[in-house]
């Protein structure tokens, strides 16, 4: 009798155990909450110029390498570019770092040989890297794998070809279908993903005081081959550019390269090695100068992320809706002696 009891109490305890797990099974556990996908924004300003109206512009961006020895002249693909920073590759001769994000050429080039510092830029800008060559200290940092790249060491004659109209390092070409191909062999993400600095406003919106400023001539050293002017055009509120004293157009359209703004940004420095390759300050901030509207005004610049910024006491100083030409200047001799502007 006993034992039964024991085996019949056993017998409730499983039950009640049974009903208990069934009932806590159907109520379930409280659940974790959900959080809603959000869209991806949609990018109907162009980051890099302001402008409206032929989005998204979610595609990521391009920088290549071009060539700006008079040999090389007229380049291809510089009509596209969003912005263009003029820097010295070696000695007083410049070089070309264009980026390319609201639209893109058939073909840019001729493509050349990158140094470190435009491997820097193009990391702070996340953009895809172009170049034909390279120096000791971008061959090291493009090896690193700091940024998505291709270059014409390793495809020429495949996804870089050679004009027969020049003569090599003059003469080598990327088309923008290539840029593609080589993005996808790479495993780059072919999307826009960060948030670019950049303030812009309409022309006519610019009430800062400045002296005009209509004419302008940038210099590096002595040599007029590679002086740079721009004159200013009231009626399209933009400026043409010159290089050497000839104009600055596309070699396939002839279009003239005109430009709604011109930043002048003055930098440290310093001479690394027998064929005059630089070092250059890009992330202490500076003295600048913006050129939009014919009116010139003294500003700073600073690095944001990598990303070179005109700013002001306020806070980022408006660029004019459209394209930007930087030039990277020697903080010796200074924008005071490199600089002149008249209205």
């Amino acid at each position: 009798m006993k034992k039964w009891l024991i085996l019949l109490a056993l017998l409730i305890i499983a039950a009640v155990l049974v009903v208990w797990l069934v009932g806590r099974e159907q109520a379930g556990e409280p659940e974790a909450p959900v959080t809603p996908e959000l869209p991806e924004e949609v990018l109907t300003t162009a980051p890099f110029t302001g402008m409206q109206g032929d989005g998204p512009y979610d595609s990521r961006a391009v920088m290549a390498v071009i060539n700006n020895h008079p040999a090389a002249r007229p380049q291809t693909g510089l009509v596209e570019a969003d912005m263009v920073f003029e820097i010295i590759a070696e000695h007083n001769i410049t070089r070309f770092l264009a980026l390319y994000q609201s639209q893109f050429p058939v073909a840019i080039g001729p493509v050349r040989s990158a140094r470190d510092y435009f491997v820097e830029l193009a990391q702070g800008y996340d953009a895809f890297f172009i170049a034909h060559g390279y120096s000791p200290e971008a061959q090291q940092l493009l090896e690193s794998g700091v940024v998505d790249h291709v270059n014409g060491m390793q495809y020429d004659g495949t996804l870089f070809k050679r004009s027969l109209d020049r003569v090599a390092p003059h003469n080598s070409y990327i088309t923008y279908e290539n840029v593609e191909l080589a993005m996808q062999m790479t495993g780059t993400s072919p999307n826009y993903r960060i948030k670019a600095p950049y303030a812009f406003s309409a022309a006519g919106s610019n009430d800062k005081l400045g002296e005009q400023a209509a004419s302008i001539e940038v210099t590096y050293g002595g040599d007029p081959l590679f002086a740079s002017a721009y004159t200013y055009d009231a009626e399209t509120q933009l400026y043409g550019r010159s290089s050497g004293g000839v104009d600055t157009v596309d070699k396939d359209t002839s279009q003239r390269i005109e430009v709604a703004n011109v930043l002048v940004m003055e930098m440290a420095h310093e001479t690394i090695d027998a064929k005059g390759r630089q070092e250059i300050d890009l992330v202490s901030g500076g003295q600048a100068l913006l050129f939009r509207e014919g009116i010139v005004q003294e500003i700073i610049w600073r690095s944001e992320d990598g990303m070179l910024v005109p700013v002001g006491n306020d806070g980022p100083v408006e660029l004019m809706q459209g394209k930007t030409w930087v030039h990277i200047i020697p903080e010796l001799p200074g924008i005071d002696q490199a600089v002149q502007y008249s209205p």
